[in-house]
């Protein structure tokens, strides 16, 4: 069963539930990648489906009386989809360049820093990653000369990352691409997307992702 689909390709049919395994493959969890993530999605040039396979779940999943479950369902897998068409995307722009979504994101957090370094400590909790996937990406951007690791001035327990010149230019050359081809391309109207960006934060926020100062509370 290929990503995207819960119950299967044939639209129409009496289709079983999907199985443990099989559910797995559709959310990308079984193809291990760079940086600690895990992805496994095949992202088409052009559509080659008749109908939208997450729809028909949907229809299977009320079929197979789980109605009350179906729309949490064909929402939960449209975004992982998404995520997986937004990936695809943006590593087609930065694999060129030699680098990661996971690296990018290290090297424009650091870019955005007064000081242009950061703990390791910090850098794993502002991009909500496993320590061992900053080691990773600090590992491989050192080795290319983007980010140099240095002793904490004031805690011998920590190592701050800091970006080099080099790291900065990779950091602003990705970027003006991925502004370029990726960001400034989606389908969605300017409305459309703040719509959509603060739904998803409501998600994000309810979910316990992060906390909503209570200034900001009383504005909403």
């Amino acid at each position: 069963m290929a990503a995207g689909s819960l119950s299967g390709r044939v639209a129409g049919s009496a289709v079983a539930a999907p199985s443990v395994p099989a559910l797995r493959r559709t959310c990308g969890l079984d193809a291990a990648s760079a940086d600690g993530r895990t992805y496994r999605y095949s992202v088409p040039t052009k559509a080659t489906l008749s109908f939208d396979p997450i729809a028909e779940a949907h229809r299977q999943w009320v079929d197979h009386d789980w109605a009350p479950s179906a729309d949490g369902m064909a929402l939960i897998t449209s975004v992982i989809r998404v995520q997986q068409v937004f990936l695809a995307q943006v590593e087609g722009v930065l694999r060129p360049l030699g680098l990661t979504f996971a690296r990018y994101e290290l090297l424009m957090l650091l870019l955005f820093t007064r000081t242009g370094m950061l703990p390791l400590g910090k850098i794993g909790a502002r991009l909500q990653v496993h320590a061992a996937s900053i080691t990773n990406a600090v590992d491989r951007l050192e080795a290319d000369a983007l980010v140099e690791r240095q002793p904490h001035p004031s805690d011998g327990r920590a190592t701050l990352a800091r970006i080099t010149p080099l790291g900065k230019t990779a950091a602003r050359r990705a970027t003006t691409q991925l502004n370029e081809q990726v960001f400034s391309k989606l389908s969605l109207s300017a409305t459309e997307q703040r719509s959509l960006f603060s739904s998803l934060q409501t998600v994000r926020s309810r979910a316990g992702d992060f906390t909503v100062p209570l200034d900001k509370r009383r504005q909403a």
